[in-house]
């Protein structure tokens, strides 16, 4: 992991600053949640492993969001798509190969009385 890289491609696809108050890691304020990127080399705990899941954002502007993806050199694995559940999506991964989901938030889907279940 480059810790440099990382804030490079975090900061172009969410829009926002890394808060970078510990010089190991990077904080991404998504509202209530709070990324973390840490660089484990430097806090001892071996090998960098990527997220076995899925990582989710519902964002206002998903094509703005898909774009800014795509030049920050994300892998995307689904394009846009509307989805059976509901949802207008797309799926990537940053350059350390953890899992994003970007949802349109005006389509989100949060489990309750979906008509295909």
């Amino acid at each position: 992991m480059d810790i440099e890289k990382a804030r490079s491609f975090y900061e172009a696809v969410l829009g926002i600053d890394a808060d970078d108050t510990v010089p190991t890691r990077l904080y991404f304020h998504c509202q209530d949640v709070i990324v973390a990127v840490i660089d484990w080399s430097v806090d001892g705990r071996g090998e960098f492993a990527s997220t076995p899941d899925n990582l989710y954002f519902a964002v206002e502007d998903l094509d703005g969001i898909f774009n800014r993806a795509q030049e920050a050199g994300a892998h995307i694995t689904s394009p846009i798509e509307n989805r059976p559940w509901g949802e207008r999506s797309f799926y990537c991964s940053d350059l350390d190969g953890n899992r994003l989901c970007f949802v349109d938030d005006s389509t989100l889907f949060l489990g309750r009385g979906a008509d295909w279940s």
